[in-house]
């Protein structure tokens, strides 16, 4: 599985990818994710949750869970939010492709384009919802 990683600018308004993460059974990926997670100086952490179009909490939700948990104890007391992230890898692929990006190219950047994806509609969420700047957030999907 792979973790796609996506950074705002300082006043929490554009998205930008980052890199994209592997992950593997040893818990490399996560000391990598600490480490990005303090590089970028984040203020908060957004973690994609893929439920199911039913809205249940599957496999793969509940691997996005125990990894928020996970970086959570890592770098508490900044904050790790799970935001619904259905759908976007669908998004980035059409996004991809309408920039004319052939489908095995897609494949090196899918994770970062969907990360950008849910980190973007999270920030104009809490845009639209809570005066202030938010910075340095840091999203996985």
């Amino acid at each position: 599985m792979r973790i796609g990683v996506a950074c705002s600018d300082p006043d929490g308004i554009l998205a930008t990818p980052v890199e994209t993460v592997r992950r593997d059974r040893s818990g490399k990926h996560l000391r990598r994710l600490v480490a990005l997670a303090a590089e970028l100086q984040a203020v908060e952490v957004v973690v994609g949750l893929p439920r199911t179009l039913a809205d249940r909490i599957g496999p793969a939700a509940q691997d996005a869970i125990d990894l928020a948990d996970a970086l959570a104890q890592r770098i508490g007391p900044t904050p790790v939010r799970l935001v619904d992230e259905r759908l976007t890898t669908v998004s980035a692929q059409r996004s991809l492709r309408q920039a004319g990006i052939r489908a095995k190219e897609q494949r090196a950047v899918i994770d970062q384009a969907a990360a950008v994806a849910i980190l973007q509609t999270w920030l104009d969420q809490r845009r639209s919802t809570a005066p202030g700047p938010v910075t340095g957030n840091v999203a996985d999907g």
